[in-house]
């Protein structure tokens, strides 16, 4: 193990253990070599605009993993990872609990490739990955309040990502939404949509972590989603559901 690996492995695992998320060296070093994986990728494949390796580890990592601050991972079986880009927060979470089946969802057919790369590579097992659009995938009965938890990093209203995601849990399954510190007109504005989906509020969970402001909007279906949601391609960001 060369210095330079060695040095990023530990800085990693020093760097979670100091924000009170387990991870062993093994795990450590899953990390530094999916970094690497994800450099290399980017070269071909537009997966991120943040490259320096501390920046990644901090901002994607990291950031992937700040939702274990308030969800018991341990009691997640199923999870869909909705505009998962690079594969955030899925891959993070799967290298942390590899227990957990995660479907990853993109409408960018790369992508999703590199997912799958990865998770061989990595040892995580085969990736269940699903090139399609959220409107077309939550119609499936094969996908459609399957769920325990649902996640998105993609930047989209809160509005439209509900009537993404929320049709996918089962009740009593949980979104958790990442967002900005500065959301909390976004966050009001779609309790409407929230609850016409089916779901409700239970925490916003805002934290500081590496300079980080941020929020994870934790949304609990607490009913059936109507079967005419999510509207047809396109009209969800279009026409919000609230607006």
């Amino acid at each position: 193990m060369t210095e330079i690996r060695s040095n990023r492995i530990q800085y990693i695992e020093n760097l979670f253990l100091n924000h009170d998320v387990t991870i062993s060296k093994t795990q450590a070093e899953k990390f530094y070599d999916f970094y690497s994986l994800l450099i290399e990728k980017n070269k071909s494949v537009n997966l991120t605009a943040i490259t320096e390796f501390e920046e990644v580890v901090i901002k994607h990592f990291l950031d992937s993993v700040s939702l274990v601050r308030n969800i018991s991972m341990e009691n997640v079986k199923l999870m869909l990872d909705l505009g998962t880009g690079g594969g955030f927060p899925g891959t993070p979470i799967k290298m942390l609990y590899p227990h957990i089946d995660i479907t990853y969802v993109d409408s960018v057919d790369k992508k999703l490739k590199f997912i799958s790369e990865c998770c061989e590579k990595l040892d995580l097992g085969e990736a269940k990955i699903c090139h399609a659009r959220a409107e077309d995938l939550a119609r499936d009965a094969e996908y459609r309040e399957k769920y325990d938890l649902c996640t998105s990093r993609a930047v989209a209203d809160l509005s439209v990502l509900s009537e993404y995601c929320i049709p996918f849990l089962h009740e009593n399954g949980i979104f958790a939404a990442y967002k900005s510190g500065d959301s909390e007109d976004e966050i009001n504005g779609a309790k409407p949509a929230i609850k016409e989906l089916g779901g409700k509020i239970i925490d916003v969970d805002e934290f500081e972590w590496e300079g980080m402001h941020r929020k994870i909007v934790l949304i609990n279906k607490v009913k059936k989603t109507p079967a005419k949601y999510p509207r047809k391609a396109g009209v969800p960001k279009k026409n919000p559901l609230g607006k």
